[in-house]
């Protein structure tokens, strides 16, 4: 796929990690780049290695800001506020003439464009989704040290059967989102 970059632009690509998982932080990145990167796309369609790489390349040639927001800020006040907070926090630190989020919707924010599928289609937010990817499984596979129970450095805190699994034997750690209705958890009394 032909990726459209617009850094003669300056435009802000937005992109999440982490709105789905059962724990850890969602993380929201806003990149402009001020170079040419070749291999950007959706961080979900790269290898780990080949992220790790652009991660690298993309720290060197752009402005950037990443944004995390625990499981109890996603607790307390909701993905969608979470989202919203996240972006204005962005908009906030790099500045750009437009900022554009992966998705279809601008969780209420000004100045804020939407597109369906921008990760795969515009080189600053395939940027962002990587920058955030990225940042989330490194936080993910640090934290598993600290609850080696379940398995984080694997599923990333991803709804897996292993992850179910270990929920069920050992409770919620304490980046569980509790938030978070887990069918298949529904009717165990798990701490």
């Amino acid at each position: 796929m032909n990726i459209r970059n617009n850094y003669d632009k300056n435009l802000c690509g937005i992109d999440e990690a982490g709105r789905g998982p059962y724990a850890g932080p969602l993380v929201v990145a806003g990149v402009v780049l001020h170079n040419n990167i070749d291999e950007l796309n959706d961080s979900k369609k790269l290898s780990e290695k080949k992220r790790e790489l652009l991660y690298d390349k993309i720290i060197q040639n752009s402005s950037y800001h990443i944004v995390f927001s625990s499981n109890d800020d996603i607790d307390n006040f909701g993905l969608s506020a979470c989202l919203k907070n996240s972006i204005q926090e962005i908009q906030q630190n790099v500045e750009a003439q437009e900022y554009l989020m992966d998705g279809n919707t601008t969780f209420g924010v000004e100045n804020l464009k939407f597109l369906v599928k921008a990760d795969a289609k515009i080189a600053e937010v395939s940027a962002g989704s990587i920058l955030a990817k990225v940042s989330r499984d490194r936080y993910m596979c640090e934290i598993s040290k600290k609850y080696p129970n379940y398995g984080f450095e694997k599923h990333k805190g991803y709804g897996t059967k292993a992850h179910t699994q270990a929920i069920k034997e050992f409770g919620y750690s304490k980046i569980h989102r509790k938030s978070f209705k887990i069918k298949a958890l529904e009717g165990l009394d798990i701490g």
